[in-house]
């Protein structure tokens, strides 16, 4: 039996959007790839959109449980998530390898990310989250067996 998946952390949902922006999504065959942000790093998604499985070798999904970065960003590129080119944009060339590992707290690093988009924007960035992890949870993924 595959296990559901959990909602991600709230800052999961703007790396899948910086990595779309910097180009870091692929496919290849039957699967997805998908780089880190600085580059050291790749991962592999699978997606059987029928059966509502998925499949990601980032540590988010593999040791946390939720869906992470890698599977919403192909899932925004085929459209089965939202997506907005604008606020992708804002996040392209963010170092988000580089502030995970520096600062290891999430709220820290979304407070650096607010910053940088400015305080007028971030509502938008808000209400985006929401919604995304609001169709998410409607998806209601499971983990398939690792290919």
């Amino acid at each position: 039996m595959e296990k559901r998946l959990r909602l991600p952390p709230r800052i999961k949902v703007l790396e899948a959007l910086s990595a779309i922006a910097d180009g870091r999504v692929r496919r290849e065959g039957d699967h997805y790839v998908i780089v880190s942000s600085d580059g050291s790093r790749s991962y592999t998604v699978y997606l059987d959109e029928a059966k509502g499985l998925v499949y990601s070798n980032d540590n988010g999904t593999v040791y946390r449980g939720y869906v992470g970065y890698p599977i919403m960003a192909v899932l925004m590129m085929l459209g089965l998530l939202s997506f907005s080119k604008e606020l992708s944009e804002g996040l392209r060339g963010i170092p988000w390898r580089e502030l995970n590992e520096k600062y290891k707290n999430y709220s820290m690093v979304m407070d650096i990310i607010r910053r940088r988009i400015g305080e007028d924007k971030w509502p938008l960035y808000e209400k985006f989250i929401d919604e995304v992890l609001g169709e998410l949870r409607k998806l209601n993924l499971r983990l398939m067996d690792k290919k």
